[in-house]
């Protein structure tokens, strides 16, 4: 029995191990690692600001934990770890206030970045099995998916804010132009990472050299 559990568990770790692999170049496997610590960090850091950041913090912990599970190349996945911690203390320390230009490049980017996650996760990459389609085809479906599922995270994103002005903190900054922003910026940043992605996917499907 001792031996099962050991099995079980050495298989268990495994799993784990791998499912928590970084794809991708030496210093994307390291700065996925180091912002998944800055991370959990930040948890206990959030203690310092209040209930209020210790549950951005979380959310964007939990973010965390689907990006590692995501099937996404190593560079995009060090990228989107990065900037879902840089997302959190940039509120924490108010940022947002200070640099008001801030607040586009956070729903351009962070917007973007799970959008490929989301197509990742629902498709896996590539989309289609190796021979299916023209590579065109592929990458028009990645572009396609990764915009739509983008759009749909930013509307989710606004409503999220019209529900922490409304309901938690009053200063969450909502207004009819800062929304409209924020979603022309997260539909821009989902067709830029949706082409990125469609290169990795190309790339991949093609293998080197070719």
């Amino acid at each position: 029995m001792r031996e099962r559990s050991s099995d079980q568990a050495t298989v268990l770790g495994d799993q784990a191990r791998h499912a928590l692999h970084v794809e991708g170049p030496p210093w994307a496997r390291r700065t996925a690692d180091v912002a998944s610590g800055l991370a959990i960090l930040s948890l206990l850091a959030g203690l310092w600001f209040g209930p209020v950041a210790i549950a951005l913090v979380a959310l964007v912990l939990l973010g965390v934990v689907v990006v590692r599970l995501a099937p996404l190349p190593g560079q995009l996945q060090a990228l989107t770890l990065c900037s879902l911690v840089g997302s959190a203390w940039a509120a924490l320390l108010g940022g947002y206030q200070q640099i008001p230009w801030l607040d586009v490049v956070a729903h351009t980017v962070i917007t973007g970045m799970l959008a490929a996650v989301a197509t990742t996760l629902l498709t896996g990459p590539p989309l289609r099995p190796h021979g299916a389609g023209r590579a065109l085809d592929r990458s028009v479906d990645v572009v396609l998916v990764t915009t739509g599922l983008g759009s749909l995270l930013a509307v989710i994103w606004e409503i999220a804010e019209w529900v922490g002005h409304v309901y938690v903190d009053p200063a969450v900054f909502v207004s009819y132009d800062d929304t409209i922003g924020d979603l022309a910026a997260g539909l821009l940043g989902s067709v830029l990472a949706g082409l990125l992605l469609a290169r990795f996917v190309r790339t991949r499907t093609r293998g080197p050299g070719r």
